[in-house]
């Protein structure tokens, strides 16, 4: 090209103002991920794609970096309305017998999000979808009041059709059934499948719909909660969702997941959880109430409902389980299909396991997403470094979301061990305060044990370099994956 600018032909100019224009374009989005203020891990990595890998990062940036702290999934005035349909009996936390610890995270819990602790709920723990899924139709098939139904993956399979015709039958019956999914989580379901439901009474909704031109503004926030509420009476939470694989592992031998059945006064937590979502999907406040009622002498759980999502100033669950790292003076297990921690927990992790606590992570040798797999693989060898122990699952996919600390404190929901949950979807996950029921998921880690090949250290250090680099590479990239 000619040095001289004032000699240049139509098509150099041409091929000038596009360079610039480009570069323009590369340095004016590096500098709002700057100005954004966000976690500089996160902002590194979104600079580092943007220098490496132009093209790839601003349209990565378009689809999976924009920020949603503004957005309000209800307005005041609506929160206080459901509040007040809802009364939330305040706990005063120095007259329940909890360690000093889990007192201190009830109060965080409050102060994120107003969350009320509930005393005197039952749990049933399921950890394989048939056990799950015959306990859900058994309820749903009794329900005579309603049925609210959310979950981020709902199929047309035989699982789904089966929920889809119990679903029918109660409406048809007289009791009113509402149903959630995630735009995307659910993307291959039939419209046929959803046609079916609403032409029967049914009330369905995607949350956040993702179309043209608001794609690139809501693909990356994802509605990640599984909440069932029916009748107020029995709530069901965790991690399964609705499709077959949940029941027969899919293209895995076992797909091991971990779901809670609770029936008990924190059920009203759930209900209002989906009240806020229904709401904001379809701009309908939901004014039933749930039922407070005695249950039996069994029922000991304390149990309180922490929600999270990228409109949230504070990353709330993630908040807690540092709480709860911190806290921890004895044992802190950990079940996730991705390990992907943040800074500030993946620090947490490592001064515990330093001050010999016990700290076990369990993750699936085999996982459903390769890049994720090298993710999480990745974080390994520092947290060998520092003590703690890791555990590959080889039975199949594991897709348990539990944190179990000390004796007392344990929880599972939605949220998997990474910045997704932490940083992009709305999630829920049931927080509970228990010895029993501490004991209970003490014990079905340690069954999983059996599954598992605990990682060598030095067979780690030693695994072949090509592995290595292609962990090394996807790391950079995991505080936006």
């Amino acid at each position: 090209m000619n040095i001289n600018l004032l000699f240049l032909t139509t098509s150099e100019w041409l091929y000038v103002i596009v360079i610039a224009a480009y570069l323009a374009t590369v340095l004016s989005i590096i500098a709002v991920v700057i100005s954004e203020n966000r976690n500089p891990v996160k902002s590194l990595a979104w600079v580092t794609a943007m220098l490496f890998l132009p093209i790839v990062g601003m349209v990565l940036y378009a689809f999976f970096g924009r920020n949603l702290r503004s957005k309000h999934l209800i307005s005041k005035k609506k929160k206080l309305r459901l509040r007040n349909i809802e009364p939330f009996r305040l706990i005063e936390e120095s007259n329940l017998h909890l360690t000093d610890a889990s007192r201190q995270q009830i109060r965080l819990a409050r102060s994120l999000t107003g969350a009320t602790y509930f005393p005197g709920n039952k749990i049933d723990i399921f950890t394989d979808g048939t056990d799950k899924f015959d306990a859900l139709k058994r309820d749903m098939i009794a329900a005579t009041k309603y049925i609210n139904i959310q979950y981020y993956i709902v199929e047309a399979d035989k699982l789904g059709n089966e929920i889809k015709d119990i679903l029918i039958r109660k409406s048809r019956e007289g009791v009113k059934v509402r149903m959630l999914y995630d735009h995307v989580g659910s993307f291959p379901v039939k419209k046929k499948f959803i046609r079916e439901l609403t032409d029967n009474g049914v009330e369905v909704y995607p949350f956040l719909r993702v179309t043209f031109p608001q794609f690139a503004t809501r693909i990356n926030w994802r509605n990640h909660r599984k909440i069932l509420v029916i009748d107020g009476k029995i709530g069901y939470i965790g991690g399964m969702n609705i499709a077959d694989r949940y029941i027969d592992g899919g293209t895995f031998s076992v797909w091991r997941d971990t779901h809670l059945r609770i029936i008990g006064p924190s059920v009203s937590a759930m209900q209002y959880t989906f009240a806020i979502d229904w709401n904001f999907t379809t701009g309908q406040l939901l004014e039933e109430r749930t039922l407070h009622y005695d249950v039996d002498d069994n029922a000991d759980a304390g149990v309180h409902l922490l929600t999270s999502g990228p409109n949230r100033q504070w990353s709330n669950i993630a908040l807690l389980f540092l709480k709860a790292i911190s806290n921890a003076r004895e044992r802190i297990f950990i079940q996730t299909p991705y390990f992907l921690p943040t800074e500030s927990l993946l620090k947490a992790l490592q001064a515990a396991a330093l001050a010999k606590v016990d700290v076990r992570v369990m993750i699936p040798r085999r996982c459903d997403s390769a890049m994720l797999r090298r993710a999480s693989y990745s974080y390994v060898s520092e947290c060998l470094k520092a003590g703690i122990k890791f555990y590959l699952y080889d039975k199949g996919m594991l897709h348990a979301k539990t944190v179990i600390i000390d004796y007392e404190f344990s929880s599972t929901g939605s949220t998997n061990f990474d910045f997704r949950s932490f940083e992009h979807n709305f999630e829920c996950n049931a927080f509970i305060y228990s010895t029993s029921f501490n004991n209970r998921m003490t014990e079905i880690f340690m069954n999983d044990l059996n599954d598992c090949t605990r990682i060598n250290p030095t067979a780690w250090r030693h695994r072949p370099a090509i592995e290595r680099y292609k962990e090394s590479l996807v790391c950079l990239l995991s505080p936006i994956l």
